[in-house]
């Protein structure tokens, strides 16, 4: 499907540029004062009404591209959405099965977030010590032993997790 929609794209971007083309290269050989084969007037009636509905098919066919991204992104941010609160549900899941306290709830969900020990210390106003002895007791009760198998305890819950779908 995406795929399609890029070569279609593609294909009305080039419609429209080759129909601007005509008017541009008609303009600019009238100011150059080229002399061009004559062409019945007919003829150059067809060719401008040509193009100029390559330039209405072209904004057409943008305005309705445009009104699907718009669409698309919107579905897009409300499955993000979903998925967020989805995923803080797992998190809280957790943290009571973990029985943590709301000061090492902090820590774990700062951990995840990928904050150092100073970054977290600074955060909370604690020394490290603290901050690595809370680590060690979220470590301890959730029977990991470091951030990476941690944060693999909420990845590994996410894939048992079925995909949103529209």
């Amino acid at each position: 499907m995406v795929y399609r929609l890029n070569v279609f794209l593609v294909v009305l971007f080039c419609i429209q540029f080759v129909s601007a083309g005509v008017f541009v290269s008609d303009i600019l050989l009238n100011l150059m004062g080229a002399n061009r084969a004559p062409m019945s007037w007919k003829m150059r009636e067809i060719v401008e009404i040509t193009a100029a509905l390559g330039l209405v098919l072209g904004a057409l066919f943008g305005i309705f591209l445009l009104r699907k991204s718009v669409a698309l992104s919107r579905r897009t941010q409300s499955q993000l959405r979903v998925a967020s609160g989805a995923f803080h549900e797992l998190l809280e899941d957790h943290f009571v099965q973990w029985a943590l306290s709301p000061a090492e709830r902090d820590v774990a969900l700062f951990t995840i977030k990928g904050m150092s020990i100073q970054e977290i210390s600074d955060l909370r106003n604690t020394s490290e010590g603290t901050i690595k002895a809370q680590l060690n007791a979220i470590y301890r009760k959730s029977g990991t032993t470091n951030r990476t198998a941690l944060l693999g305890v909420f990845v590994d819950a996410l894939f048992d997790q079925p995909l949103i779908t529209s």
